[in-house]
C-alpha cells in the first residue's frame, strides 16, 4: 500500500514540475496564473493523499479546503487587478 502512495506522490510531483515550467516560461501573465492554480490544485490532492496515509483524513481535508478557498480568492483577485490595469492602459 505504501508503494501506491509513493507512486501517487511521484506522479503528482512530476505534474507539478510541468506546471512549474508553465509558471516560469509562460508567454503571458495569465498562463503563469493558470500554472500557479494548477500547482495549488495538485497540492490539495497531495494533502488529501497525505491525510489518507496518516489516517487523519478529516484534518487534512479541512486544511485542503482552506487552501482551496485561498487559491480561488487569490486567483480572482489577481485576475481582477490585471483586468483593471489593462482597461486603464487602453
Amino acid at each position: 500500500m505504501i508503494t501506491l502512495y509513493h507512486f501517487f506522490f511521484l506522479t503528482i510531483t512530476i505534474l507539478i514540475l510541468v506546471y512549474m515550467y508553465r509558471v516560469f516560461r509562460g508567454p503571458t501573465v495569465y498562463d503563469r496564473i493558470l500554472g500557479l492554480n494548477g500547482i495549488s490544485t495538485k497540492a490539495i490532492i497531495m494533502l488529501t493523499i497525505l491525510g489518507s496515509l496518516y489516517e487523519r483524513l478529516e484534518m487534512f481535508v479541512d486544511i485542503a479546503l482552506g487552501y482551496a478557498v485561498l487559491n480561488i480568492i487569490g486567483g480572482l483577485a489577481v485576475g481582477k487587478y490585471l483586468e483593471q490595469k489593462r482597461t486603464r492602459e487602453c
